[in-house]
């Protein structure tokens, strides 16, 4: 778990359970009341994502649809 300071808070980051532990497609995740960080874990430097917790709860949805 990496914690990074923001001008709101602390993230508390966490990787997908789908990311091995030999690389490849890594990505790590970080909620707060009004949105939900994205960013890739193999470089944590560069800028991530925030989406609404709306828009990221369709986009699990879809992609739930897509793998299930």
């Amino acid at each position: 778990m990496n914690i990074e300071e923001t001008a709101t808070g602390r993230l508390v980051w966490f990787k997908s359970s789908y990311s091995g532990a030999q690389g490849g497609e890594c990505v790590e995740v970080a909620t707060c009341p009004h949105a939900v960080h994205v960013r890739d874990s193999k470089d944590t430097n560069r800028p991530g994502l925030a989406v609404g917790s709306e828009t990221w709860a369709a986009f699990i949805g879809f992609a739930a649809d897509r793998i299930g």
